[in-house]
């Protein structure tokens, strides 16, 4: 199966660079800010889009995170409205790869099989479901790959060698490597290792390795570049959206604007990284 994502990293591996991956939350704060955030991630130079599906009890998320989800569902977010943004997201782009991540008991809720015909209508490429492990693939992971969809799996510094072929078996796209234990956001990952973690998921997969958790700033997405085969920044963004909202919690003129500018700085950190993963 060849699909956007697929496309992109392959030519980002002709360029010999690692991607941008952005995460932002679905209806945070609310539906057409959210929407707005998303069309101008392309533009400020994100290759890879997550759109968090918004859920009461996300437990691989830190505080920004779970306060983006609340404030999204506060407003009204639900599965069928997160759909509708992708559809009027494909609308202006057909190029750029976006991968729903989130948990399983909304799409549960919504209808499994319905829920996938939808998605991929909508121009869902992928779906991140940090809930359902490999022992679960017949759950949803199977009628996705058979729908069109890849199916990204988690690996941790706790994935050894023995659990791996488990995790990797039915995944594709890419690998999302979370680089610490714990939440999303809590501390930066330590590049060195994270190299050395790439390297040795590599040894599995010829799948690419995109890494996340705790990468803020344009510096520490310049180091993760080297050794990965893509960046994830997501509570960073949803931090600075939280920083431009007003008391009321409601988006400003600036606020749009304050995510691009990040992204864009990211973007130069991750496209400035000299590589030293293996191919």
């Amino acid at each position: 199966m060849t699909g956007r994502i697929d496309r992109r990293f392959g030519a980002l591996r002709k360029e010999g660079r690692a991607a941008l991956v952005t995460f932002t939350m679905a209806g945070d704060p609310d539906y057409e800010t959210s929407l707005a955030i998303l069309k101008g991630l392309p533009k400020a130079g994100a290759d890879v889009v997550e759109f968090g599906m918004p859920f009461t009890d996300p437990m691989a998320d830190g505080p920004a995170i779970q306060a983006a989800g609340l404030r999204a569902l506060k407003a009204g977010q639900n599965v069928k409205k997160t759909l509708a943004a992708v559809r009027e997201f494909r609308n202006g782009d057909d190029a750029t790869p976006l991968v729903l991540m989130g948990y399983y008991n909304p799409i549960y809720i919504y209808g499994v099989e319905r829920f996938l015909a939808d998605a991929e209508a909508a121009g869902v490429d992928g779906l991140i479901v940090v809930d359902l492990p490999p022992e679960e693939d017949a759950e949803l992971c199977l009628p996705a790959v058979k729908a069109g969809l890849n199916f990204i799996r988690l690996a941790t510094p706790t994935t050894d060698d023995k659990r791996l072929p488990a995790v990797l078996t039915n995944t594709s796209g890419f690998v999302y490597y979370v680089s610490i234990t714990g939440i999303t956001g809590a501390a930066a990952p330590d590049a060195a290792k994270v190299t050395a973690a790439v390297s040795r998921i590599k040894l599995h997969t010829k799948l690419p390795v995109a890494v996340g958790f705790g990468v803020r700033t344009a510096e520490q997405a310049q180091a993760i570049a080297g050794g990965a085969d893509g960046v994830v920044v997501g509570s960073a963004l949803v931090d600075a959206l939280r920083q431009n909202l007003d008391s009321n919690g409601k988006a400003g003129p600036g606020t749009v604007k304050a995510i691009s500018q990040l992204v864009a700085s990211l973007a130069q950190g991750v496209r400035s990284a000299r590589r030293v993963a293996a191919k």
